[in-house]
């Protein structure tokens, strides 16, 4: 991923770096929770040529920073921020798609208000992603030392990979984002504060477009999920990607970007 670097400074002061590339109308990009901005590199391929596409790390990951306690508001703010920097001196809003936890991200800072013209969000995680007992799991493994253990858990129990291909994952080169730090610094927290989402009010303050995607192979909770917020939102198009589950923007990089292209480039 080629790009212009740069940092904005977050309501709290905290740095969230971004980086810029490609040319045409802008674009944000808000990854999810085990993975930094360089999740969306299939992505990026597929946008650039189309978008000015920018992507950011949240908090707590890669080029951010990260404060001593933590709230999910404080990643509002961070969108804000950064939507605000692209947005420039004559305020023209900017487009955003967010990924799992991005996409509850993205949700709140339009709802405070951020310069965001439209929205598509792949599974937007909620209060069903997060059972009591995989959360407690978390907090054992995470307290034992053992973040591998906890990255296994999330990637069955709310990605829904099956044990081998958990085992794949963990057999591949390693990226260029710490998977184990990442988990130690924000598995726990980001879980907690999902399990305590008021999903729908977050919803019900969003006043422009929205596209909802996700994945017919994709866990049970996307669907609840999805269901909940096609109901609260007031301008909401939900599309289905057949065979595809929650690592769509992945295995389906193609078919995520055509459905941005659609939705964002139309009149």
């Amino acid at each position: 991923m080629d790009g212009t670097r740069d940092v904005v400074r977050s309501a709290d002061g905290t740095p969230i770096g971004i980086l810029t590339g490609g040319s045409g109308s802008p674009l944000l990009l808000v990854h999810g929770g085990l993975s930094g901005r360089s999740r969306f590199a299939p992505l990026w391929r597929e946008l650039v040529p189309h978008f000015r596409v920018t992507v950011m790390d949240r908090r707590g990951r890669g080029s951010s920073g990260d404060a001593d306690l933590y709230d999910l508001r404080r990643e509002f703010e961070d969108v804000r921020a950064v939507a605000d920097h692209l947005a420039g001196p004559d305020g023209e809003p900017v487009d955003t798609f967010g990924h799992s936890i991005g996409g509850v991200v993205v949700l709140g800072a339009s709802g405070m208000g951020a310069p965001l013209r439209r929205l598509a969000l792949y599974e937007p995680p909620g209060p069903p992603t997060v059972s009591g007992g995989s959360l407690t799991r978390m907090r054992s493994h995470l307290a034992a030392g053992q973040p591998g253990r906890a990255i296994a858990g999330f990637l069955v129990d709310v990605v829904g990979m099956t044990p081998e291909q958990v085992e794949q994952a963990r057999s591949a080169p390693p990226g260029p984002d710490d998977y184990l730090a990442i988990a130690s610094r924000t598995f726990v927290r980001e879980g907690e504060a999902l399990a305590a989402l008021d999903l729908r009010a977050l919803a019900r303050r969003v006043r422009v477009p929205v596209l909802l995607m996700h994945g017919t192979a994709s866990p049970s909770w996307t669907e609840q999920v999805v269901g909940a917020l096609a109901r609260a939102l007031p301008d909401v198009e939900v599309v289905s990607l057949p065979g595809h589950g929650h690592e769509g923007v992945d295995t389906a990089a193609d078919l995520v970007a055509a459905e941005l292209r659609r939705f964002l480039l139309r009149d």
